[in-house]
């Protein structure tokens, strides 16, 4: 499945956060909201790409962003990931890769020779219509706060 791209209906999703909240398209209808895909809590890239955006975090929410992390992991994990790093921000737990699929944020990856399937890093920045308005697919995880707000001001 390839990326949605910018002007892309976002798919329809229901999913649940670390707290076992239901995070919705339908629910999010309205907002601009930031959907960053990352492949695992607690490991170096995905520690600083999150570390990053709680550190914009009020940046972020200032320029009118609801900011979601969405991983493999489960609730469990991601409570643990997200009181260890004091992160401000909600992350799904997509344990099924259905809302990553739909993203086209899932795909075969290859490492040591081995090919697998697994989580391709990417963002994608949603407007108040439920649209693509921005695509990050090559994710810098020490600066991707930045990454993403220097987008949102070009």
């Amino acid at each position: 499945m390839s990326h949605l791209t910018i002007g892309d209906d976002v798919p329809s999703f229901e999913e649940k956060d670390e707290q076992g909240t239901v995070v919705s398209s339908t629910l999010l209808l309205g907002k601009k909201y930031i959907l960053f895909c990352y492949p695992k809590d607690d490991t170096p890239g995905c520690t600083a790409e999150n570390c990053s955006l709680r550190d914009h975090y009020a940046t972020l929410k200032d320029m009118g962003y609801i900011i979601y992390g969405v991983s493999p992991d489960n609730e469990k994990k991601h409570l643990k990931f997200k009181d260890k790093y004091q992160l401000p921000f909600p992350l799904i737990a997509d344990t099924e890769a259905r809302l990553l699929s739909a993203l086209g944020a899932w795909g075969e990856k290859s490492m040591y020779g081995k090919k697998y399937f697994g989580v391709l890093r990417s963002t994608f920045i949603i407007n108040e219509e439920g649209k693509v308005a921005h695509v990050i697919n090559k994710v810098d995880t020490k600066a991707h706060a930045e990454q993403i707000i220097a987008l949102l001001k070009s």
